[in-house]
């Protein structure tokens, strides 16, 4: 009998240890006091070139979920958040493909322009979009020396006419805001038009909404015998390669911190000529289609 108990204590000491065990390895406490497998990150795709991906940490600052070093600024990364309560995993992904990408991630922070031209109302359908930020205002740019050239001053005249307001405000419902204080009735008066009869503009965009604003500019140049030719690109580099190159005249794509960045980072010489509008950056719903998440 006592063989017998001796056993069955065995027995019982040694279940109550594995559940023992196993208890543990479900419910292991973090540092916080929280069970660890309750513990799940919240995944934002950003922008992965130098300026819009700081844009977009500064969006999420404003919102409140993350806090960024003090003299982080307009080059902040990731590396530069100082505090991250909500435990925001980040992927750098190129500007172009963040809405094709969309639906990888809880939420993306996506540039206006690639969010129009997927179909996203950026007014409508983001759940968090910036102010519009003067630092932000997209820019018609040209290479260093060629700003005061005739043809780039009748582009700007072209540009920064009322009927280039009135199509934008017409058209893009508040997701493109146009910056422009004094606006032209299309032409600068300093300008010989005559003597641009017959001239052809080269301008590299961005299809939505560059590319459609400057089908207004070219209706307006046409009137004076000048041709507006304008090709389309979908990436924010090779914009400005041509444009240094000299195979274009101008680009309308970027704001001026970009275009700063892109000069130091590859030795052109490309400079502003006009600010036209503000495309606001916002934060869209992927797996996510509210901001529960990261409440």
């Amino acid at each position: 009998m006592k063989k017998l108990l001796s056993a069955l204590l065995i027995v019982t000491l040694a279940l109550t240890s594995v559940f023992a065990l196993t208890a543990c390895s479900n419910s292991k406490p973090d540092k916080n006091g929280s069970d660890a497998e309750n513990t799940s990150s919240v995944t934002i795709a950003i922008p992965n070139d130098t300026t819009n991906e700081a844009r977009a940490l500064l969006l999420l600052q404003e919102l409140g979920y993350i806090t960024l070093k003090a003299d982080a600024g307009i080059t902040a990364t990731p590396k530069d958040i100082e505090n991250n309560p909500k435990n925001i995993e980040f992927a750098e992904i190129e500007a172009a493909q963040l809405p094709s990408a969309l639906q990888d991630y809880d939420y993306a922070v996506i540039n206006s322009n690639y969010a129009i031209d997927a179909g996203l109302n950026p007014v409508k359908d983001s759940l968090g979009i910036e102010g519009s930020a003067s630092a932000y205002v997209n820019i018609i740019a040209v290479k260093e020396g060629n700003k005061n050239e005739p043809k780039i001053k009748a582009l700007v005249a072209a540009t920064e006419s009322q009927k280039v307001i009135d199509y934008i405000n017409q058209n893009y419902d508040g997701a493109v805001v146009p910056v422009v204080e004094n606006p032209t009735d299309g032409f600068d008066s300093s300008i010989d038009y005559d003597a641009l009869k017959g001239e052809t503009i080269t301008i590299a965009a961005s299809p939505t909404p560059h590319a459609e604003i400057l089908a207004i500019v070219k209706d307006i140049l046409a009137q004076k015998d000048i041709t507006l030719e304008i090709t389309e690109f979908t990436d924010y580099v090779q914009p400005n390669l041509v444009v240094d190159k000299g195979e274009l005249d101008a680009n309308y794509f970027q704001h001026v911190p970009y275009l700063d960045d892109f000069n130091a980072e590859n030795g052109t010489a490309l400079v502003s000529v006009a600010g036209i509008h503000v495309e606001p950056i916002g934060l869209y719903g992927g797996k996510q289609s509210s901001l529960d998440a990261l409440k």
